[in-house]
């Protein structure tokens, strides 16, 4: 074994974030390191690869000034993380660095970033409903504790403002202990002034951990993880039930694609690693119940498929970790529709374990069947009327078509409104009711 620390002066060569390390005995993945400057400056990095005594590192900030006369100190230590109720409240950047001008508190234990692996046998089924505030989510696509529901976006689309409106109006119907950890990646400096905006007028029910374009790539890869840590904590140390909304993992995707690069490893589909599939689970699988514990980590992943495809890997992969998608329409938010979610594609697998008498109402599926059906033959009819014309059609069909246009632009549409899942319920059967749709 090695000692605690060793220090090297053997960087053979600077590419930007990256140094090259020479002579190095018992390095470790993932370990963490600091790196005295010329100047007397210090930066901390994180070990990428190892090949023989040569070791690859990530610098986390600026390398400006940097040369290879640099002093490398090897902490034989992998990154923690500080976990503590004190962070409800709290904005943190991807190194877990605080960024709302308060000072770090003390923490009560600390964890590890990779968490800890739940046994299979010992996980609950997902089930009891979390309320997000929107009709389409919580009517039609209803989102459970313990659930993973990606949401599928294109570019353009506001899933910026989705992700928001989540994060404002997520709770649980019930009430209880319940808090919404928040992780954005890769943010312009306009999404950044919009978040943290949302964030200044939240109270204490959230911890955020946000990440800039200009920040550092592996960064990226770090906040998910820090925010799920904290949500383990809190659930299953804390009681809490926690909802983890991720915004965007198109951008951590990327970076793992970037940090592969770096590591010069094989590609593979559109270049990102081969084993992005088990990582991406490595995070998904995080969420989940314990039995016999209160409680639960629920997980909405957002991303944008690049180039509108579905087939793309990130939605692709994520699609067969996750238990259904919330997919985003381009036509109708051309329309006006706000938010613009397509029900048709979408689909939420557990939705059935966590609606009902005792969850949400007892004819929650008896309404959302009808809503799906009728709304389902009008968008059908839609296709007819491109062809003869709606005056050339029958009065039924007139009426389904009318129906699904007042469906999108009454239901479905909600601007800034938020609904209860009563209110949403009643609105849904109000539609039904006024084109005489409740009963066929």
């Amino acid at each position: 074994m090695r000692l605690a620390e060793h220090s090297y002066r053997t960087i053979t060569s600077v590419r930007g974030p990256l140094l090259f390390v020479e002579g190095v005995f018992g390095a470790r993945i993932g370990e963490v390191v600091g790196v005295e400057f010329p100047d007397g400056a210090g930066a901390t990095g994180e070990v990428l690869k190892i090949t023989g005594n040569a070791v690859l590192i990530q610098v986390f900030g600026e390398t400006a000034g940097l040369d290879i006369d640099a002093t490398v100190v090897f902490t034989d230590s992998v990154r923690q993380v500080p976990l503590s109720r004190k962070a409800l409240g709290r904005v943190f950047n991807g190194s877990f660095a605080p960024i709302d001008g308060a000072p770090m508190y003390i923490p009560e234990r600390w964890g590890t970033v990779s968490g800890l692996p739940l046994n299979p046998t010992a996980r609950a089924r997902p089930e009891e409903f979390i309320e997000t505030g929107y009709t389409a989510i919580d009517l039609l696509n209803t989102l459970v504790k313990g659930q993973k529901l990606p949401i599928f976006s294109n570019a353009g689309l506001p899933s910026l403002e989705l992700a928001a409106g989540i994060l404002r109006n997520a709770r649980l119907s019930g009430g209880g202990a319940f808090a919404v950890v928040f992780v954005a990646l890769g943010l312009t400096h306009r999404e950044y002034s919009f978040y943290m905006e949302v964030l200044s007028e939240m109270h204490t029910g959230f911890v955020a951990f946000v990440n800039r374009a200009d920040e550092p790539v592996v960064e990226r890869l770090l906040a998910p993880r820090f925010g799920l840590t904290c949500a383990e904590y809190l659930a299953f140390a804390c009681g809490m039930d926690v909802l983890v909304l991720v915004t965007d993992m198109t951008n951590y995707c990327d970076a793992l694609r970037e940090v592969s690069t770096a590591r010069e490893e094989l590609p593979g589909r559109r270049g990102y690693p081969g084993y992005m599939y088990s990582d991406l689970a490595s995070l998904y699988e995080r969420a989940g119940r314990i039995g016999g514990e209160s409680g639960s980590v629920t997980m909405i992943p957002v991303l944008t498929m690049p180039e509108d495809d579905i087939t793309h890997p990130i939605p692709d992969l994520t699609g067969y970790i996750t238990e259904g998608q919330i997919v985003l329409s381009r036509e109708l938010h051309q329309q006006g529709v706000f938010p613009p979610i397509d029900v048709l594609p979408s689909l939420s697998r557990l939705m059935q374990r966590g609606i009902g008498a005792g969850r949400t109402r007892a004819d929650h599926r008896e309404v959302a069947d009808r809503l799906y059906r009728h709304y389902a033959k009008g968008r059908d009819l839609r296709r007819l009327e491109a062809i003869v014309g709606r005056e050339g059609m029958l009065a039924a069909d007139r009426q389904l078509l009318s129906f699904a246009e007042a469906f999108e632009r009454e239901l479905v549409h909600q601007g800034t409104l938020r609904r209860e899942i009563g209110g949403s319920l009643d609105a849904g059967i109000d539609l039904l009711q006024r084109f005489s749709l409740e009963d066929s």
